[in-house]
């Protein structure tokens, strides 16, 4: 009998020292390099002041949209807000904000103190929009065309070479 609970403990020991192993070994890095030219999934999801929805369709409208995902808690959304507010000037871009997983208080004291760039305010109060768009974290923000296909994905705070680079694409 102790010979078998030796063989499981040893089994037991040699998983646990794989795991880890794999672990420390596996790529983690965040790449979205295969979500360019792919297109975005159909969606539907609630305005921020619940009087409506937006969809996909909504999208196809605009020859150009930047979906970004925010919430007020997050302080790297605060830094790429400036980043947001000169986006928001563009005419050829519309901007949806998806507030994320957020009181609906802070998110207007957020905008109301920092700016609000949004031309499209939604919400995702379960983040279960987040994660068919393929949000890991936020602020994370995707550059879509008319076709809805993916053209940039932005991962963390978007930065001044992001609104070039933006801008760039769009005009």
């Amino acid at each position: 009998m102790q010979k078998i609970i030796k063989i499981i403990i040893l089994f037991i020991f040699l998983f646990v020292i794989g795991i880890f192993y794999i672990s420390l070994t596996r790529d983690t890095n965040y790449n979205t390099s295969s979500l360019i030219n792919k297109k975005t999934p159909e969606f539907k999801i609630i305005s921020f002041d619940n009087s409506n929805f937006y969809t996909s369709d909504d999208i196809k409208k605009n020859n150009y949209t930047l979906i970004n995902f925010w919430a007020s808690w997050c302080a790297p959304c605060k830094i790429e807000h400036p980043i947001l507010m000169k986006l928001s000037q563009k005419k050829n871009l519309v901007l949806l904000g998806i507030n994320f997983k957020d009181k609906d208080s802070q998110a207007k004291t957020f905008l109301s103190e920092l700016g609000n760039p949004y031309d499209l305010l939604a919400k995702d109060k379960n983040g279960k929009h987040s994660v068919k768009f393929g949000i890991y974290g936020i602020p994370e923000s995707i550059l879509i065309n008319k076709e809805l296909m993916i053209i940039q994905k932005f991962v963390g705070p978007l930065s001044a070479d992001d609104y070039e680079n933006i801008i760039k694409i769009i005009e």
